[in-house]
């Protein structure tokens, strides 16, 4: 007869919110990264619009579930860093929705009216709680030593420098930190998916014959 042998076998729920998390990451880079390419030839369109305004809301799963993967490398330093780049990407994802979904379609003339009062600043802290966010949520990665450092550095780098820069006038260098910004979003996933396999194959009970 056969029977299993005992050993820690990695929870599901863990499991899966790192599966979840890694196709959705990689779904957000790929909206972020493939507009970004058209861009750079015809320009904003409505077709290029849409997938870059509701990107950053299928980030919130990866962000999530890169944290539990290196939460047992981390200490207090990255949840809070994970708490401040949540709140960060949930203002920026309105942000980005309302700029590429909303002002888009209005004239010049009415954007101006539109943009006075409060508005510019509140814009403006929605990147910069994003930027800080992105920033030490990537520090914290690079201390973990979890995944890999050049995707680890570019978060922390890149996507602070994208927060702000992203609202600049459509040119080859916006168009080229999107697609910067979606390749490290990518890469992050693949690797999380890659470690989530990993970890199930070496903890999977093996089974003898008695």
């Amino acid at each position: 007869m056969s029977s299993p042998l005992t050993s820690p076998v990695t929870p599901p729920t863990t499991s899966s919110a790192s599966r979840v998390g890694a196709l959705f990451g990689a779904l957000s880079g790929l909206l972020i990264a493939q507009p970004a390419l058209v861009e750079a030839f015809t320009g904003e369109t409505t077709a290029t619009s849409v997938p870059l305004a509701v990107s950053p809301a299928f980030a919130l799963p990866l962000l999530t579930a890169l944290q539990l993967r290196q939460r047992p490398a981390t200490g207090r330093f990255a949840e809070v860093a994970h708490i401040v780049n949540l709140i960060g990407l949930g203002l920026f994802g309105s942000a980005a929705f309302a700029s590429n979904l909303v002002l888009f379609y209005f004239d010049d003339d009415v954007i101006d009216e539109v943009l006075t009062g409060p508005t510019i600043p509140a814009l403006i802290g929605c990147a910069a709680v994003f930027a800080v966010g992105c920033a030490l949520f990537g520090a914290a990665m690079i201390r973990a030593r979890v995944f890999p450092r050049i995707p680890a550095w570019g978060y922390a780098v890149v996507l602070p420098l994208f927060a702000f820069l992203t609202g600049l006038s459509d040119s080859l260098l916006t168009s080229g930190l999107h697609i910067l910004v979606g390749a490290i979003l990518m890469w992050l996933s693949a690797a999380l998916w890659r470690m989530t396999r990993d970890t199930e194959h070496a903890t999977t009970p093996a089974r003898v014959s008695v």
